[in-house]
């Protein structure tokens, strides 16, 4: 009888402590209580595809936005970046963040070529004279603003804004690349994009497109015998064991971006999405520092590791890719943001 009694005993007990439990908040500030009700809502926590080791300055700068969103939120919005391509390859990406499957995702300015035809400024040669006047326009909302919410609507894609890829050049298996007539023959790996291919074709050169996360591979086994990017993807990457010749051919400086699906960013309440976007200006700014600084590291690495890196005729370049400008804006809408762009050079 005693015992009966106290099952009963223990069993009103755990009912009434599971009752009280569903009745209070379960993480305080950090549940995020929702306006007006006070009812605890659970964390947002945003998957960010990025196809950088964690050593790159993206990763690095991008975790940090991570973290300062959480603490500026009191823990109602989070970003999990995911290095490597863990969650596939970049032209996979726009896809995904339209869709919802993931939130966020770090693209390059031609995987948004193919959407709006204003992306290609932000992949041309000599648009950009550095990276500090690079980062001034993809900073400057009067200029790009327009671009950066044109795919909304269409794709259910918010641009927040870009990050440096640095100056881009070419690197070769066999041989410095000095003027492009020593590109005759070689196929060099290009992101499938428009102007990509048409630059490396005015370059004397056979394009040939190929994933990020295949390029080692490809120029181990000779399906390209180069490919162009900037220094610290060239190290971390360690592009450097199999094509050590790295010619600064400076042709561009590279854009990526970062992209929203629209609707996550529509749920973040006046205060968080100012604390959203105050992150993310810190973001980039920690970004452009980190490149810096990390490109030069990166070129004494890749030397220690054997890459020799030489200068070349960069007016042969010039010349070359000189006709791409007139090829490509050919819409008044893009002439007009070409033309602006310039003038904050000058």
């Amino acid at each position: 009888m005693r015992s009966k009694t106290r099952i009963a005993f223990l069993a009103a007990t755990a009912i009434t402590a599971l009752a009280l439990a569903g009745c209070s908040g379960t993480g305080g500030d950090n549940a995020g209580d929702s306006a007006g009700d006070g009812a605890a809502t659970s964390p947002t926590v945003m998957k960010l595809a990025l196809n950088q080791p964690e050593t790159h300055p993206s990763y690095i700068a991008l975790e940090a936005f991570g973290e300062q969103l959480k603490e500026a939120t009191d823990g109602r919005w989070d970003i999990e970046v995911h290095a490597n391509s863990t969650l596939g390859n970049q032209d996979e990406y726009l896809q995904s963040v339209s869709q919802g499957v993931i939130d966020l995702a770090i693209v390059s300015a031609p995987q948004l070529e193919n959407l709006n035809k204003e992306f290609v400024l932000f992949s041309l040669p000599k648009v950009f004279d550095n990276i500090d006047h690079q980062m001034s326009v993809l900073d400057d909302q009067e200029l790009v603003g327009d671009v950066y919410s044109s795919l909304e609507e269409s794709n259910n894609i918010s641009v927040v804004g870009g990050l440096t890829q640095g100056e881009r050049s070419i690197y070769t298996k066999d041989g410095i690349v000095e003027t492009p007539a020593d590109l005759a023959g070689k196929k060099i790996r290009v992101q499938e994009s428009p102007v990509f291919l048409a630059m490396i074709e005015v370059l004397g050169a056979s394009p040939t497109p190929l994933p990020f996360g295949d390029v080692y591979s490809g120029l181990q086994s000779g399906v390209v015998d180069g490919a162009e990017n900037n220094e610290i993807s060239y190290f971390s990457n360690k592009h450097h064991e199999v094509a050590p010749y790295f010619s600064l051919t400076r042709h561009l400086v590279g854009a990526d971006f970062l992209i929203i699906n629209s609707d996550t960013l529509a749920e973040m309440s006046d205060e968080d999405r100012a604390a959203f976007d105050e992150g993310w200006t810190a973001a980039w700014k920690h970004h452009t520092e980190l490149w810096k600084t990390d490109t030069k590291k990166a070129i004494a690495d890749a030397e220690a590791g054997g890459a020799e890196f030489a200068e070349v005729d960069t007016e042969a370049f010039a010349e070359a890719l000189e006709p791409l400008i007139d090829e490509f804006l050919t819409e008044d809408s893009q002439i007009a943001l070409y033309e602006a762009i310039r003038s904050a050079a000058e």
